[in-house]
């Protein structure tokens, strides 16, 4: 079997002698017949190699003093977070579904933050209950609820609070999150207020700083930007208001690929350039050396998922004069905008092969478009592929992240099956929807 030359695929995957892509050990076409499509595999030994990487980089860069925090929004189920517990990560929830899973699945509650700009009353509650590690603060409003809900508790509650540090790196206009007018995190001129109600809250610790910039960063220098910017926060309350910040934290975001052209980012170099800046900025600041936070979510999961879909039908395109490589015909597939909302979202891109002729060369430009009643719906544009049937499989690459997350039952399709392989040994872990699942929820008037 040869290897499939790719860092856009799982690392397990191949191209065996019969031209099947193979990923995990396992058959992707035999998979396909067994558990339908579409259908989302992912790769055991890229999630853990991922949580490695990250693990061993910042253990050389910055020795006994980061956690490393895996980002659930990008996406999360019972299986995973067992994964990411087993390999000794933290994990960041950002809803009280989040954190039921997160809990059901065995992650213990003091290595779990919870996120989000909008945390209702009964999530936070549920919250304290279940003893989590740290809050992480986005606005006055929700620092002053938290202040009632724990004004009566024995053991402070650790927080940390997130502040928006004026940044936007080069990355998708919907996916940034630092800059001033964001909606997320406090505004660097409530920092004062933010610290007043503090001091005023005894079931409150806080112990932290954090940002996030957004996704799909590659260029790692804004983020010694923003630690910049909490290194000065930190000092002002320590100097005014002699507050402590033991955790610095900046937040997620490393890019990944998704098609050749995108190269690789550097871990090791991502996290050498976040831990300079760190101790250098702690330096000069005469500021004690903090614990370092990191949160990645995408970079842990994404290239691990494979999409798997069934061309339905196909539509012949008209020819546009002096455009020779421009796309023949529509290949419609069974799944599309609702398992995968980004390329209508984002007009994400992707790298796609034929699975039972993986090693097949193109012969013509496509666009493989969705089964949903929605213009938008087209998940891939002018790819080029072998000559293709209805019947014929598609697989689509890099597709763990914001996916299932953002999933729907749009037009009350069935959300798809999860797989997960391993050393050739496929297991079920997330079943496909049934009808009954969507009727589940519906209550007749009369």
């Amino acid at each position: 079997m040869a290897t499939l030359a790719s860092h856009i695929w799982p690392i397990s995957a191949t191209v065996r002698t019969d031209s099947h892509l193979q990923i995990g050990g396992c058959d992707l076409v035999a998979l396909a017949h067994e558990y339908g499509t579409p259908l989302y595999v992912f790769d055991q030994a890229t999630i853990q190699a991922a949580c490695r990487q990250y693990q061993a980089a910042f253990a050389q860069a910055y020795p006994g003093k980061t956690i490393v925090h895996y980002a659930g929004k990008a996406l999360i189920n019972t299986a995973l977070v067992q994964i990411i517990a087993a390999e000794g990560l933290g994990l960041d929830v950002v809803s009280g579904g989040e954190l039921f899973i997160a809990l059901r699945a065995g992650m213990p509650a003091a290595r779990i933050h919870m996120h989000g700009n909008a945390k209702p009353i009964a999530e936070l509650q549920q919250a304290l209950d279940a003893g989590i590690g740290q809050i992480v603060v986005d606005n006055l409003d929700e620092l002053s609820a938290l202040a009632s809900l724990t004004s009566g508790r024995t053991s402070p509650q650790e927080i940390a609070l997130r502040i928006a540090p004026g940044i936007a790196p080069d990355t998708h206009h919907h996916i940034q999150t630092g800059q001033a007018t964001s909606k997320f995190g406090l505004p660097l001129q409530s920092l004062d207020a933010a610290a007043q109600l503090i001091c005023e809250a005894p079931g409150l610790h806080l112990v932290g700083l954090h940002v996030h910039l957004g996704s799909q960063i590659f260029d790692a220098h804004p983020y010694a930007q923003a630690i910049a910017v909490m290194l000065d926060c930190a000092l002002h309350l320590q100097t005014a208001y002699g507050l402590t910040i033991s955790e610095i934290n900046p937040g997620g975001g490393l890019g990944v690929p998704y098609i050749a052209e995108q190269a690789l980012p550097d871990v090791a170099v991502y996290a050498d350039l976040i831990s300079t800046a760190l101790r250098d900025g702690c330096a000069t600041r005469g500021l004690a050396l903090p614990r370092l936070s990191i949160e990645p979510g995408r970079s842990i999961i994404a290239r691990a998922g494979v999409a798997v879909y069934q061309i339905i039908g196909t539509k012949p395109l008209p020819v546009v004069p002096d455009q020779p490589e421009s796309a023949s015909r529509y290949l419609h597939i069974d799944g599309g905008m609702a398992d995968n909302i980004r390329p209508a979202l984002y007009q994400a891109r992707y790298t796609t092969l034929l699975p039972e002729r993986a090693a097949a060369p193109a012969e013509e430009i496509v666009h493989i478009a969705g089964r949903y009643c929605e213009s938008g719906d087209i998940l891939l544009r002018d790819v080029a592929l072998p000559h293709a049937a209805p019947g014929d499989l598609v697989a689509v690459a890099t597709v763990g992240a914001y996916t299932l997350s953002m999933a729907s039952n749009y037009n009350l399709t069935l959300r798809p099956a999860v797989v997960f392989v391993d050393h050739g040994q496929a297991r079920l872990v997330q079943r496909r929807e049934t009808y009954e699942d969507l009727a589940r929820r519906d209550l007749p008037i009369c």
